[in-house]
């Protein structure tokens, strides 16, 4: 099964972006669809049945070795011409202690994270369609001056990706939550 760690943000902070997405929503790109909009910490790929129970006990003790953060969904950006996100403001330092710790959870598990690319927090908003992606300069430029409300990012969240049907992205199921009780 396909896992990763993610931090979900509040509701209100979720339909905030997408009353704003909406403005700016067309047929050009594939939209992923606010319910499933999540904060990645680790990727962890395809785990076996028989890694899920460590894993989850390895994400336990993360979560109580990380204290709980606010945070705020602020501007936008893109990944070359494939992939546009919001942004994510916070306490940037403890947000990648905190996904640090989420990959290394995985690397002791033995399943496979990609800490190859600095860790950028943010939201997937949409997708170009096709191989030669879209221009997102434009998307990028209006949601740029986007600020959100401040919500408490207080979990974590171990997610199951499942693929979707034509036309429709993949589903995310949650598997546990693990609240972050650390200390500042």
């Amino acid at each position: 099964m396909r896992l990763f760690a993610a931090i979900d943000p509040s509701p209100d902070a979720v339909a905030r972006l997408a009353a704003v997405a909406d403005g700016v929503r067309d047929d050009v790109l594939r939209w992923s669809d606010p319910a499933g909009w999540h904060l990645t910490l680790a990727f962890y790929g395809e785990v076996g049945a028989d890694q899920v129970d460590e894993l989850t006990q390895r994400l336990t003790r993360v979560a109580r070795r990380h204290p709980a953060t606010r945070a705020r969904i602020a501007g936008a950006g893109r990944f070359g011409r494939t992939v546009l996100w919001a942004g994510i403001d916070g306490d940037g330092a403890a947000l990648r202690a905190l996904a640090g710790s989420a990959s290394a959870a995985g690397r002791r598990t033995g399943v496979g994270t990609d800490d190859r690319q600095r860790f950028r927090p943010h939201v997937t908003l949409a997708r170009a369609r096709g191989r030669d992606g879209a221009d997102l300069r434009p998307y990028v430029a209006r949601l740029e001056s986007y600020t959100g409300p401040w919500w408490d990012a207080d979990a974590v969240t171990l997610f199951r990706s499942r693929p979707g049907g034509p036309g429709h992205g993949p589903r995310y199921e949650p598997l546990a939550r693990f609240a972050l009780t650390g200390r500042r």
